[in-house]
């Protein structure tokens, strides 16, 4: 193996692993994002764990987050909460989610 042949396969292996601490940290933020939106709906204990559960599952109906913005708006908007402060919310909480990715 040649030395370049080391060096992509090290570049390959950083990136399969940046890419799995990006996919956790979103599903992290998905968690989270469902808990405070199940918090917004009077939600607790099981039933806020199973809501969650929801929206993380929810991630995986299309590429990108509008899939997960859509569900959190429609069962929000009667509690007056707009799409633009669900993506605000996502974006916190993104913040704290790399942060717990990253500490584990």
């Amino acid at each position: 193996m040649t030395t370049f042949d080391k060096r992509e396969e090290g570049f390959e292996k950083k990136f399969a692993h940046d890419e799995e601490l990006k996919f956790k940290a979103y599903a992290r933020r998905n968690k989270l994002l469902g808990m405070w939106a199940a918090d917004q709906l009077g939600k607790s204990g099981a039933d806020a764990e199973a809501y969650a559960k929801e929206v993380v599952l929810a991630d995986f109906e299309e590429a990108g987050d509008d899939d997960v913005v859509r569900k959190i708006v429609t069962d929000l908007s009667p509690k007056g909460i707009t799409e633009q402060a669900v993506r605000a919310k996502m974006t916190e909480l993104l913040a704290e989610a790399v942060k717990q990715v990253q500490s584990q």
